[in-house]
C-alpha cells in the first residue's frame, strides 16, 4: 500500500526520520492521520486539545522513548511527566491529572523501573499533578528497548490565557527561557560515553510552575507558547510560522547556547538548532511587553544561566 505524503522513493515504508518532528513528521500526519481521523481538535495540531464542556479541559497525550533510561538531569520517568505537564501548560491549560501506560520488556532489572516510577511520582508531586491510572503490558526480550511510556494528560484551560497562531502578528517578539540543546546533548552524550569537562545536563523539567504565574501578570500579551521539543527550536519555529502564516525571524547570534553545549555540538558535528528540549518555552508576545515579561518572569529566571 502506497501512503500519500510519504516520500516517493520510499513508498509504504516508514523511515526513523518519520519520528524526529521534522518535514517527514508531518507528512507522516497530514498523509495518514488526518485523512481518516478529522476532529477540528486533532487537525489543529496544538501541543493540547481543548474540548468544551463545564470548563474547558485540555487533553494530550505522548509517548516516550529515550536510550540509555537514565541521563544527566533526568530519566524516563521525570521525561514522561515533564514532557507532558509542558504539553498542558504552553497550550494555555493547568495540569491537573495524568495517566500512564508502561511497554516493559523481559529481563529489565526491577531497580530500574523502580528508579523511573519513584522519579515520576517525585516529578508530579513536585509540579501539582496527580497520576490517577495506569497499566502495564511485558513484551518478549528483545522486541522492546526497557521501558516505553506513554501518558495522557488532563488539564483546565487557564483563564487568564489568551493564546492561539491567529494572534500572532507583524512586530511581535519570539522569547526564549534559556539555553538550547542541553536534552538532546546530554542524552547522546550518555549513550556514545563521550565525557566533557563539564557535565551538560538535560533541562528536563515542568514548566507549568512558572508558566501559571506569567499568564496571571501578562495573560493577553502571551500571545503563543510552545515547547521546543522534537526537532528542537528551528524545527518548532518552522511549524509555527507554516501554521499561522506569518514569517518568524530568528535572530541567531541572541540565541542563548550555553558555552558547554557549543562546544559539545562542535565536537559532535550538530547543530544546537535542531535538538530536543526539555525544559525551554518559546513564547510569542506583544512588543511593548517583551522586556517586562523577561525581567518579570520566573520563567525566563529559571534559564538565565545561559549567556
Amino acid at each position: 500500500m502506497t501512503f500519500t505524503g510519504l516520500r516517493k522513493n520510499e513508498p509504504g515504508l516508514l523511515l526513523l526520520a518519520h519520528g524526529d518532528g521534522g518535514i517527514l513528521t508531518h507528512e507522516l500526519i497530514k498523509g495518514v492521520f488526518q485523512k481518516y481521523l478529522t476532529a477540528p481538535e486533532l487537525l489543529a495540531l496544538t501541543d493540547a486539545a481543548l474540548l468544551p464542556g463545564a470548563g474547558t479541559i485540555a487533553l494530550t497525550t505522548d509517548s516516550f522513548v529515550v536510550n540509555p533510561l537514565f541521563f544527566p538531569g533526568g530519566d524516563i520517568g521525570k521525561l514522561a511527566v515533564a514532557g507532558t505537564v509542558n504539553d498542558l501548560a504552553v497550550s494555555g491549560s493547568k495540569p491537573k491529572y495524568l495517566t500512564a501506560g508502561f511497554i516493559l520488556e523481559e529481563g529489565l532489572d526491577l531497580a530500574l523501573l523502580e528508579r523511573a516510577v519513584a522519579s515520576m511520582a517525585a516529578t508530579a508531586e513536585s509540579c501539582g499533578i496527580s497520576l490517577v491510572a495506569g497499566d502495564t503490558k511485558v513484551v518478549e526480550r528483545g522486541k522492546g528497548d526497557g521501558i516505553y511510556i506513554n501518558t495522557t494528560g488532563i488539564g483546565f484551560k487557564d483563564e487568564n490565557a489568551s493564546l492561539g497562531y491567529e494572534r500572532i502578528e507583524p512586530g511581535d517578539k519570539i522569547l526564549l527561557n534559556g539555553g538550547i540543546g542541553e536534552h538532546g546533548v546530554a542524552v547522546l552524550a550518555e549513550r556514545a560515553g563521550f565525557t566533557f569537562d563539564q557535565t551538560i545536563l538535560s533541562d528536563c523539567a515542568p514548566l507549568n510552575t512558572l508558566i501559571t504565574p506569567l499568564l496571571e501578570t501578562f495573560g493577553p500579551a502571551v500571545k503563543f507558547m510552545r515547547d521546543p521539543t522534537r526537532g528542537g527550536l528551528a524545527t518548532t519555529a518552522k511549524e509555527i510560522a507554516l501554521a499561522s502564516g506569518r514569517d518568524l525571524w530568528l535572530e541567531e547570534t541572541a540565541i542563548p547556547v550555553r558555552a558547554e553545549v557549543r562546544g559539545a555540538t562542535e565536537f559532535l558535528g550538530l547543530d544546537p538548532l535542531y535538538l530536543a528540549n526539555e525544559g525551554k518555552c518559546i513564547l510569542i508576545t506583544a512588543a511593548s511587553m517583551a522586556d517586562e515579561i523577561v525581567v518579570s518572569s520566573a520563567v525566563f529566571r529559571q534559564g538565565k544561566g545561559a549567556p
